[in-house]
């Protein structure tokens, strides 16, 4: 059977949007922007509303270089999201868009990059990737950036979201 790059990296991404789903189980909407404290010492790591806004800014970067409509970001996710933020504890939930907020962008911008990359040839992930600097040293075309941004980089965040289910007293997902 041959199967497009497309629906290879989209294989991949579904795996892992299967267990960022399964990593919320039990999050309470006033944890998801507050840093983990077992025993009460507070643990400077990114936490629910941090991970699942950041990579929720890369849906429409996918969809945007594989040629496809995308969701309009939201002004406020890019200045407490983005690659360049420090994530920050939240005890009074006004520095973070609200749980139902950050999840609702992320499902539906990773929605549409699922088909989006389905619907794309492999002519489309052999283009340069159009990044410059590092990045398109590390990953020269579409499809190896592609494949990084819903596997990779996916799966480092989620990695996070997992330690700090963990250092909360959720357990494993």
């Amino acid at each position: 059977m041959t199967r497009s790059l497309g629906n290879v990296i989209a294989d991949s991404l579904t795996v892992s949007l299967g267990y960022a789903e399964r990593l919320l189980k039990g999050v309470a909407a006033d944890q998801f922007a507050r840093f983990a404290a077992p025993g009460g010492i507070i643990v400077e790591s990114n936490h629910p509303a941090f991970i699942y806004g950041h990579l929720s800014l890369y849906a429409p970067k996918v969809l945007q270089q594989i040629g496809h409509p995308s969701p309009v970001v939201p002004e406020h996710f890019g200045l407490v999201f983005s690659k360049d933020a420090t994530c920050r504890d939240d005890p009074d939930g006004d520095l973070y868009p609200p749980m139902d907020e950050v999840l609702g962008f992320f499902r539906e911008g990773y929605r549409m990059v699922t088909g989006g990359l389905r619907s794309c040839g492999d002519e489309m992930f052999a283009q340069p990737n159009p990044a410059e600097g590092r990045m398109r040293e590390m990953f020269p075309t579409i499809g190896s950036v592609q494949a990084f941004y819903c596997g990779g980089h996916m799966m480092m965040h989620l990695g996070q979201m997992s330690g700090w289910r963990r250092m909360g007293g959720l357990g494993a997902a």
